[in-house]
Parts: C-alpha cells; structure tokens; sequence
C-alpha cells in the first residue's frame, strides 16, 4: 500500500511539493507584521534565523501576496557573487541590458529604481537571500545604490535574509552607514513545543488528514528531537511515515519516531 493512501492524505505535507501547506504559528505572523511595516516605511530589512527555521519559506510566501500592480520583487540568492555580477544581475532583474563598468551599472539601476516608483507608481523589493554569504563589498555599495535626493528618501525595499552572523558582519564598524539605514532586523526563534505540536498537526489538516496518524507519545518524541525547528519537524515526520508504511502500521508511535530519528541522525 502506498503510505499516502494508508495514512489517508491527499497528498506528503512534510516534503517540498505544489501543495506547500503553510503553518501560521505566532513567530510566522509575527514575521508578517514586520515584513509589512518595512513594506510601508521601505528602507533596509534584516531577517535572521539559524537554519531549518523557515525563513526562506516564509519570505517566499509574503513575496508571492505582493500585488504586482505595486510592487516589483526581485529574489536573488546568488549571495557570493562580486560587487558588479550583483550590479548586472540586478541590472536584468530590472529588465535592462547590463553595463560592463560598474559606475554604468549603477547610474541605470537607480534611474529604473526612479521610473518605477515616480512613473509607475510601482516600489521595487529586492529581497536577498543567504545574505549571511554576500560580499563586504556589496553590503558596502547597497546604502549608496538605494540613495535617493541626499539621503532624504528611500525608494525600495532591500530584504536581507540570513544565518544570525549576518549581523555580526553588520556590526563591523565598516558597515555602520548601512546599518542606520536599517528600518526592521528580526531574529526567527524556535517554535515552542505548543506551537511544534500544532505544526505537525496542520500540516497534516492541510493534507487533508482526518484519521489519527502520529499518536501522543508520538508528536511527542518529534517534538523533542527536533528541538523546535520547523525543517527538523518535516524530516522525522517523513520519515516516521515511510518507514510506518514498510511496517504496515497504521498509527505511528514513538518508537517508529525514533528509528525515523536515528535515520536523519546518521544521514
């Protein structure tokens, strides 16, 4: 029997798929609220969080409910690119044909930055991902490339998402011009074991589940072992219902739990 007719889903809620089912925990709208505030004030946005917390996910998702008839998003997560491969990148993000000098560059970014916003009435959102990764050099030119009318007014959203030493780079005191210019920095937290359980349980409404799958002992074991990160949750509870189905179980314990613990340990 295939394991998502046995546990009665329409479908793996843990894995990556079309029917990505989000889980609006307390940390998810908190990051919604910030994430549209700087929207409305615009300027610089930090958003850190150790890895597997859902940042990427998250933002993803915030991003896509953007109106494109008022906001242009642009995503990058070629974080380790020099400082003109950002420029020419962002350049044909934009729509334009990239210079080959930086200074080149520079001056038609801002120009489209300045067309669509006084033109168009449209704000750009250049969101950057892995930013933890990003050359000195690019943090060193973003607060001269989003200038606008001496410093009086800023255009763009510039979303910087990142492991939390992005912030440790960001306290360099090389980086104190851009780190003014900062409107909104929040660091992503773990989910706390109320907010794990109805994670786990969710995802598997969102699927459609109507059945008992995970018993107490169970989501209890899950939550647990993965310590409050989402990522860590998704890949036990794939793995407990793999390895559930080559067991024919029906309902999954805690000792399922652990063996599918002990599998993502060794891998």
């Amino acid at each position: 029997m295939d394991y998502i007719s046995r546990y009665g889903l329409e479908f793996n809620p843990f894995i990556k798929n079309a029917n990505e089912v989000i889980v609006e925990t307390s940390e998810y709208k908190e990051i919604m609220y910030r994430l549209n505030y700087l929207l409305n004030n615009k300027g610089f946005g930090i958003i850190t969080g150790s890895a597997g917390r859902g940042k990427t996910t998250t933002i993803r998702n915030w991003a896509k409910g953007l109106n494109p008839s008022l906001y242009k998003v642009i995503y990058s997560c070629l974080s380790t690119l020099t400082v003109n491969e950002f420029y020419k990148q962002l350049a044909v993000e934009f729509g334009l044909e990239p210079m080959h000098k930086k200074s080149d560059n520079f001056k038609i970014i801002q120009e489209e930055i300045n067309r669509y916003v006084l033109e168009k009435r449209i704000t750009p959102v250049i969101i950057i991902d892995e930013a933890n990764y990003i050359n000195n050099g690019v943090l060193n030119d973003l607060k001269i490339l989003f200038n606008f009318e001496m410093n009086s007014r800023d255009r763009a959203v510039i979303l910087l998402v990142g492991l939390p030493q992005l912030n440790n780079t960001l306290r360099l005191v090389a980086h104190e011009p851009l780190r003014q210019r900062i409107t909104m920095n929040y660091s992503i937290d773990s989910l706390n074991k109320e907010e794990a359980k109805e994670y786990i349980l969710n995802k598997l409404r969102g699927a459609k589940s109507n059945v008992e799958i995970f018993n107490k002992n169970a989501i209890e074991a899950i939550i647990n072992a993965a310590n409050g990160v989402p990522r860590i949750i998704n890949k036990i509870c794939n793995s407990s219902l793999l390895i559930g189905n080559t067991k024919n179980a029906n309902i999954i314990d805690s000792d399922i739990v652990m063996l599918a613990v002990n599998e993502n340990t060794l891998a």
